[in-house]
């Protein structure tokens, strides 16, 4: 019986086996890896969206399709305690799951190269959630999602009191390998202390 599971949620373009090597190495012992992949094939750039915003595509349309997305992200998610995450897209997906039923699951979270989709609803979630450890990368020259924005991010739950452990770099939109190892060992701290 698994202790737990680490959920991580590919960026836009992306697909849930480009997530899972990354996963796989950050999933604590005695806990399970779970890569969902996202339904809407980006029309241009191949792979995978959890909601689209460029080509025409409304706001309105672009928060449908992320609630959608939200929504079979809790269909599937396991019992017990999760730690849930992702790059790009995928960690604005794992700090939006605060705002729906998972949360009282959600141990930890884990943000790589993101932003909030909806900082106002995540602002106003926070203060009622019980704190929870985030570990948060981001790179200094991401062109996609400059670094300010993941600030701001970022910033939303150090405001309302959640431990953060910021992992910051040099590097463009990606994972800084030189800080995996770092980054795992943050993710097993957060699995042991679930189990207590």
């Amino acid at each position: 019986m698994s202790k737990g599971t680490l959920i991580m949620m590919h960026g836009m373009t992306g697909t849930s086996e480009k997530m899972e090597e990354l996963a796989r190495g950050l999933t604590p012992d005695g806990w399970s890896t779970l890569c969902p992949q996202a339904k809407i094939r980006h029309p241009t750039r191949g792979g995978f969206a959890w909601w689209l915003f460029e080509g025409g595509v409304s706001e309105d349309e672009s928060i449908s399709q992320m609630e959608d997305s939200l929504s079979g992200i809790l269909e599937i998610i396991p019992d017990g305690p999760i730690i849930v995450g992702g790059f790009s897209q995928g960690g604005a997906m794992a700090s939006a799951l605060l705002e729906t039923k998972a949360s009282s699951s959600i141990v930890g979270l884990v943000l790589i190269a993101t932003k909030t989709a909806r900082p106002d609803e995540l602002r106003g979630v926070l203060p009622f959630l019980k704190p929870r450890p985030v570990i948060w990368m981001h790179g200094e020259r991401d062109h996609l999602v400059p670094l300010d924005v993941g600030i701001e991010h970022i910033e939303i739950f150090e405001e309302s009191g959640w431990p953060v452990t910021r992992l910051e770099h040099e590097k463009g939109h990606m994972v800084n390998l030189n800080q995996f190892e770092e980054m795992r060992e943050q993710v097993s701290e957060i699995a042991e202390n679930s189990q207590r």
